[in-house]
């Protein structure tokens, strides 16, 4: 019996859970990945270090399925339309994949079914991306946890060795399909190939994540695996991850942990990705500041910190997570610059972007969403430098003028603008609460 299998957060062979599911039940399968116009058109740039990876790493599928003489099919178009075709024309009963946790995947996931269902085909999806997903991690009352350390000990609790144990296809790839489709190329979609290979992430080995506690903090060392954009795209399964970490580093497993949870809030909760999780924290009335705000976006605001770490996000599509808090702050608090404003160009910058970790970290720094920073809880950028970057080693990467007349003055001062922010959310938050309460 024929059926697809489609390719989407999960860009391997290896460990791949609805490939597996496909294979098995299936006497050939045919691969497919689709370049998504409504989501590529929300790119503004035609270097896009993402979509180039995406392509990069197809390419890397392509030649290992050439070992069983099967062949990766690469369309560019609307999926449902894709989909129907591919059932069409390969007279498909089933189509696999694996969950996407995003509103916006959600309703297209839910629109193919739907189109599938009349015509007999089923539309099957699995757990992939997270070790734990939906309803799997709830508290007693069957609600979910909206505090990370409640969630992450009930994590530790419900985890068994058979939630990471790798999915093992390799005796089953005879069942896939061969075929010989045309692929679109980069320059069709509207995009420039790479000048050299993007950057592909490893398993952090053994070294690292002995270190990674005390050195995960220091933007100047290489103290982490940098391996979230493998994991945003699936180049890396995350039981692979799991079990790599699991003896050598809490810390890290912690990471995996919040990754887990946001994709959680995520599913819960999807108007985090319209507003604050509290609603009462829609109300802070944000200075609607473009020029500051662009300031920020070229690591021009005169603390070295903040503009080491947007002139390496420019640059590279990556920042050290620890810096990432530190902008952040700045955005919000010492700008009292709307979160979505910094959450949108993380968004359009990040290589590793995933919509609930970028929505929940940003949440995180302005204090609107689960278990986030209190509102008043403001890093002062100087002290953050002095404490994790005290010779100046990152800061003298990315500034090279740093020191010379030609590094600007700082944009605020920081103890006023403080004040300026406790005040504003206070007022804020006071106000709700009277509204509320009919006052």
């Amino acid at each position: 019996m024929p059926a697809v299998f489609w390719f989407r957060r999960d860009l391997r062979l290896e460990d791949n859970r609805a490939l597996l599911e496909a294979l098995k039940s299936n006497t050939q399968v045919y691969p497919i990945f689709i370049f998504d116009p409504g989501i590529l058109n929300q790119l503004d740039q035609p270097n896009d270090r993402r979509v180039q990876y995406i392509y990069q790493q197809l390419q890397n599928i392509q030649k290992q399925l050439q070992k069983f003489k099967a062949h990766l099919n690469v369309f560019y178009g609307a999926p449902e339309n894709i989909i129907k075709s591919c059932c069409k024309n390969w007279k498909v009963q089933a189509v696999f994949a694996n969950h996407d946790y995003e509103p916006y995947a959600r309703k297209r996931d839910a629109g193919i079914a739907d189109l599938l269902k009349p015509l007999g085909i089923a539309f099957n999806t699995f757990k992939d991306q997270c070790i734990f997903e939906k309803n799997e991690i709830l508290k007693s009352d069957g609600s979910p946890y909206t505090v990370f350390t409640p969630y992450s000990r009930t994590w530790h609790k419900t985890l068994q060795s058979q939630h990471y144990t790798p999915f093992d296809s390799s005796p089953y790839w005879n069942r896939l399909a061969p075929g010989n489709s045309t692929w679109p190329s980069l320059e069709d979609m509207g995009f420039k190939p790479a000048l050299k290979p993007v950057h592909t992430a490893e398993l952090p080995s053994a070294q690292l994540l002995a270190q990674y506690a005390h050195q995960r903090d220091i933007p100047s060392v290489k103290g982490t695996s940098r391996l979230s954009m493998a994991l945003r795209f699936g180049t890396v399964s995350i039981r692979a991850a799991l079990r790599q970490a699991l003896p050598y580093s809490q810390a890290w497993v912690n990471e995996l942990i919040w990754r887990d949870f946001y994709m959680m809030i995520l599913w819960h909760f999807p108007h985090v990705t319209e507003g604050a999780f509290k609603p009462a924290y829609n109300f802070i009335p944000w200075r609607t500041d473009e020029a500051a705000f662009e300031r920020w976006c070229r690591g021009e605001t005169g603390f070295p910190i903040v503009d080491a770490g947007m002139r390496e996000l420019n640059t590279t599509g990556f920042m050290h997570n620890r810096v990432r808090m530190i902008v952040s702050s700045f955005l919000v608090k010492d700008l009292l610059i709307d979160w979505r404003w910094g959450e949108a160009y993380f968004a359009k910058t990040l290589n590793d972007f995933d919509l609930s970790a970028n929505n929940g970290g940003w949440q995180w720094a302005a204090g609107t969403g689960c278990d986030a920073a209190p509102y008043f809880r403001v890093f002062n950028p100087d002290s953050q430098q002095k404490k994790f970057d005290p010779q100046g080693l990152y800061v003298r990467q990315w500034i090279s003028e740093l020191g010379t007349s030609r590094y600007p003055k700082p944009m605020v001062d920081h103890a006023a603008a403080r004040i300026r922010a406790v005040e504003t959310y206070r007022n804020a938050l006071a106000g709700f609460r009277q509204l509320n309460l009919g006052f």
